[in-house]
């Protein structure tokens, strides 16, 4: 016999198991199917059409006009980020050279208002999303070197209507590579009485700064950077008009006649709404059964202050500003708290570049 016992092996089948797995965000029920209603799919540039951009643009700019909190936070954002304007410093090793060329760099700045510029260029970026400067010849300029930066607003670069089909990009002619080749510029705003259809000028791209944030791939023109907070901004102002009215209510209602006795009860005739001329210092009686009373201005008295500190808060993260400059109070904070978040919104650098070869003049 064989000396060794005979083993039976089992082999079992490892059969794989599919893993699927799901988000939560991505699925459609019937408490969200609202909410996420107006996702869509569009590409950068199909998202910031003209249309688009000019619905943002006015709103933008009327509550910029007319909230003194979106006017302040423009200001900042541009005071802080041009300040009194850019310096040029050379670092050769020759110091008179260096002085003397930095001393001209200033002198054009001031010729040209180069600051004035920039500081409009910075407000036009927050509430246009997008500015233009155009790199021109002015011989008005008393110095020797006569170029001159010439601000263009966005609503004037525009397609012009008999190349609307031509241009995916609103104003912008792009090249092969996707570059901007050339800027298609109004001569006259859309909104000046002077302006028609085509009427326009061609500028090539070296002689064009376009400044704006471009927050996806593939995205040309830019969309207000206060655009996240234009419904919060009207909130505010809502709110505020709402406690407004609830104070003038209770201030305006200088006593209420009221009752305690049942509908049918024995009380005085007293007509509904009805209006008692009271004057000062003077004592009166009341009819049979009704006291008087006043309105009490309750509703804004403890949430007011708070709900202007919450949503401020939320309308300045938007623009990478913390609360106090914003609301430009630190009465919240210590020193260094204070002093803390002063230098993370001064860091806020202005960055210009542009190479070329020359500098011709801008018909």
């Amino acid at each position: 016999m064989w000396p060794f016992k005979s083993r039976t092996t089992t082999v079992q089948r490892v059969v794989p198991v599919k893993l699927r797995a799901r988000y939560d965000a991505a699925q459609t029920t019937r408490e969200n199917i609202c909410y996420w209603a107006m996702a869509d799919g569009l590409s950068a540039d199909a998202a910031s059409s003209s249309d688009v951009r000019k619905k943002l643009r006015d709103r933008s700019r009327y509550e910029t006009a007319n909230n003194s909190y979106a006017k302040g936070i423009v200001l900042t954002l541009a005071n802080d980020c041009v300040g009194t304007g850019p310096r040029l410093q050379l670092l050769t090793s020759d110091g008179g050279l260096n002085r003397a060329v930095e001393a001209a760099f200033m002198a054009c700045a001031r010729d040209v208002s180069l600051a004035a510029k920039l500081r409009t260029m910075r407000m036009a970026k927050a509430t246009d999303g997008e500015t233009f400067g155009v790199l021109t010849a002015n011989p008005l300029l008393a110095g020797p070197v006569i170029l001159d930066l010439h601000l263009v607003e966005a609503d004037r670069v525009a397609t012009p209507q008999l190349k609307l089909l031509d241009d995916p990009v609103d104003g912008i002619e792009l090249d092969a590579w996707g570059n901007p080749a050339r800027y298609y510029v109004l001569r006259y705003h859309p909104g000046d009485l002077r302006a028609t259809v085509n009427d326009f000028d061609v500028l090539t791209a070296d002689s064009v700064i376009h400044w704006f944030r471009a927050d996806r791939p593939g995205q040309h023109r830019g969309i207000p950077e206060i655009t996240p907070a234009l419904a919060l901004f009207a909130q505010l102002r809502r709110y505020t008009l709402a406690v407004l009215g609830a104070a003038e209510t209770a201030a305006d209602f200088a006593a209420v006649l009221f009752t305690d006795a049942p509908a049918n009860g024995e009380a005085a005739s007293v007509e509904p709404m009805d209006f008692v001329e009271l004057e000062k210092r003077m004592a009166t009686v009341l009819p049979d059964g009704w006291k008087l009373g006043q309105i009490k201005a309750e509703q804004p008295a403890t949430s007011y202050a708070e709900f202007k500190r919450e949503i401020l808060n939320e309308i300045a993260r938007c623009l990478n500003l913390p609360y106090n400059i914003a609301a430009c109070n630190s009465s919240g904070y210590n020193y260094a708290s204070g002093r803390l978040d002063h230098r993370a919104a001064k860091l806020q650098k202005l960055t210009f570049g542009w190479h070329r070869s020359q500098i011709r003049p801008i018909a």
